[in-house]
């Protein structure tokens, strides 16, 4: 068989201001996964499929044209490079991955026709291309639903340990400021609105209480069982957690207009003020997946606007629902963290180590 390939999508950039800081990051990290898996013995081929003008002697750029379907475009792409074994990756996905990371996947591979990331929501997914898995692929409507296809069409899957590096994704700017935060030198890379402390301060804000036995933080959304396990066995703090609607994305449940919340329906009952009072008296901080919330109420914010919300920029936000929350979120009685479902998963498990390390050397 002919060495593995990966495919990488990069696009749907969007034009305002929270959009392009978010896929600066996320172009910024499909170079430096281009740049781990060329570190590769042999050097391995690449394709990198985007709508954008990007650049590059080191892989084949293969530009889109014309509408988009995900699954159609990917089957498009193995079949026109004559692919026989794939990796597949979102652009901005998993961007601590280094080299030896991708070749725990290669090794992955030789005992599995798929490995992924996350079943429910995958971001990097290696598999062998044949007859089954094209006719899959040509039915997926977004990526994260990529290894659950393979998966109900007989290919065996199995799942990368979970650790920061596989959990960790960029999707939104809670996403960016936390890799900032963890690592400095992203910050000269991105280009920024504000100074990095700026940015991350709300984020700096919350590292103590991971490691104090007294404190508690309330964590919200997409939450699955490795982050449950994780938070329990690497945090000294406690964790009061309210785990809605994983997968939502991925069996189109959202889409359906059948996700539901508790924590949604309790919101409008009391209202917001009253709604984050109560997650005071719970906790010292709040990490919410603000998306679960949309789902539920069914409310198909813009990119923009939910990118506003994470930044806590409430005052730019045009849909009624969202700034209101925000806008209560931001003057909470206790720190309020929002974002998506990388900041349920990646995003505490990359704070909490970060958290840790600066004990270690005495700085927190």
């Amino acid at each position: 068989m002919a060495a593995p390939t990966l495919v990488i999508f990069l696009g749907g950039f969007g034009t305002s201001e929270a959009e392009r800081f978010v896929d600066q990051a996320r172009l910024t990290a499909t170079m430096h996964s281009l740049t781990a898996w060329r570190g590769l013995p042999g050097e391995p081929p690449a394709v990198l499929v985007t709508d954008q003008n990007v650049l590059t002697d080191a892989v084949t750029v293969d530009r889109d044209e014309g509408p988009f379907h995900f699954g159609e475009r990917l089957a498009g792409v193995l079949q026109k490079h004559h692919i026989e074994s794939a990796v597949y990756m979102g652009g901005g996905s998993l961007p601590l991955f280094a080299t030896g990371d991708f070749a725990g996947v290669l090794q992955s591979t030789q005992d599995a026709s798929v490995v992924t990331n996350n079943n429910f929501s995958s971001d990097l997914v290696a598999f062998r291309v044949n007859s089954i898995a094209l006719a899959a692929i040509k039915q997926v409507l977004r990526d994260n639903s990529l290894a659950r296809a393979l998966l109900d069409a007989g290919m065996p899957v199995q799942t990368l340990p979970r650790t920061v590096a596989t959990q960790f994704d960029i999707d939104t700017p809670a996403d960016v400021a936390i890799l900032t935060l963890i690592d400095p030198r992203w910050s000269s890379a991105i280009e920024m609105d504000k100074s990095p402390a700026e940015l991350t301060a709300r984020y700096y804000a919350v590292l103590p209480l991971f490691l104090d036995q007294t404190k508690q933080i309330v964590v919200a959304g997409r939450v699955g069982s490795h982050a449950w396990g994780y938070l329990e066995r690497e945090t000294a703090c406690r964790v009061r957690l309210f785990a809605e609607e994983r997968g939502m994305e991925a069996d189109n449940r959202a889409e359906k207009g059948e996700a539901r919340s508790l924590l949604a329906y309790y919101h409008d009952e009391v209202g917001p003020k009253r709604f984050f009072e109560t997650l005071a008296e719970l906790g010292d901080a709040a990490f919410i997946d603000t998306r679960v919330l949309l789902a539920h109420k069914r409310i198909d914010a813009t990119r923009k606007d939910r990118f506003l919300s994470d930044l806590g920029r409430w005052q730019e936000i045009t849909d009624p629902f969202l700034r209101e929350f925000t806008h209560a979120a931001m003057e909470a009685p206790l720190p309020v963290l929002l974002g998506g479902h990388s900041l349920m998963s990646g995003g505490l498990m990359a704070l909490n180590e970060h958290a840790w390390s600066l004990r270690d050397k005495g700085q927190l």
